[in-house]
Order: structure tokens, then sequence, then C-alpha cells
């Protein structure tokens, strides 16, 4: 089930996905300068996804213990290739995750959705940790 704005949107149009712990509104923007959901540092991009499931990775990976949610957005700006997964673990982007630098504008939240298994949550966990322990960041800006 999803929430959306008054905005009529085309059924052709593309549909973008921002996983996160935010309380967010329809209509506000998610933009850079804000503490990144999966670190200490501020964020130099933000990012999205035109699959569901990267986005429900990023609602339960983020920081802080706010329910997870997972918004549809808008992007106002140019966006790129997430270079985090498209270059290094997952090459052609087959999950469709991008990134930038300009606001995506919150358009809707997906408010039924199935997450992964606590176990998987939990290995995910331990990976980032145990790169973060080899000074390797999960987000590479």
């Amino acid at each position: 089930m999803t929430k959306l704005s008054s905005t009529v949107h085309s059924p052709f149009e593309q549909t973008y996905f921002h996983g996160t712990r935010a309380d967010l509104k329809l209509g506000e923007l998610i933009e850079v300068g804000y503490k990144s959901n999966f670190g200490d540092r501020t964020a130099k991009y933000i990012y999205l996804t035109a699959t569901l499931d990267p986005a429900i990775w990023g609602a339960e990976l983020a920081h802080g213990n706010e329910r997870e949610r997972i918004y549809l957005v808008e992007p106002t700006g140019p966006i790129e290739d997430d270079p985090n997964l498209t270059d290094k673990k997952f090459p052609g982007n087959p999950s469709k995750s991008y990134r930038s630098k300009h606001p995506f504008k919150v358009v809707g939240e997906v408010t039924v959705w199935q997450g992964h298994p606590s176990e998987q949550i939990e290995a995910m966990k331990a990976g980032i940790a145990k790169l973060k322990e080899q000074g390797i960041d999960a987000i590479e800006d």
C-alpha cells in the first residue's frame, strides 16, 4: 500500500525508493549535508534505487532506533550510478541503485513491505562492521 501525493503521476514514469529511519512528510526534501544513514559522518551524496530490495536494505541497515521507512522519491537533479554497488559488487547496476548531490522530493511512502530475515540483517551488519575494522567505509564518497 502506498500513500501518494496529490500530484498525478504517469504509470510509465520511473519510480524511485529511499530507505531510511527518518520520519519525513510528503513534499519534504532529502538533502546532502545531514548525517548519513550508515555512519557518523555528513553525507556528501544521497541514495535512491529503482528497485525495492535495496531500499529495504537501506531502511534495515540505517542507524537509529526509529521505525524503518521506505519513501517514494523524485530526484530534483541529475543522478548517477552508485559506485559503492555498481563498480564493486554488481557490475551493470542490476539493483538500479543511484546517488546524487541534488535533493529528492518525498512523494509517497511504501507502508507495506517484507523485510529480510533477522539472521540475514545481522550477517550484513557484521560484514559492514568487519570492513569498518579494516578501515574500509561502507559508503565511499
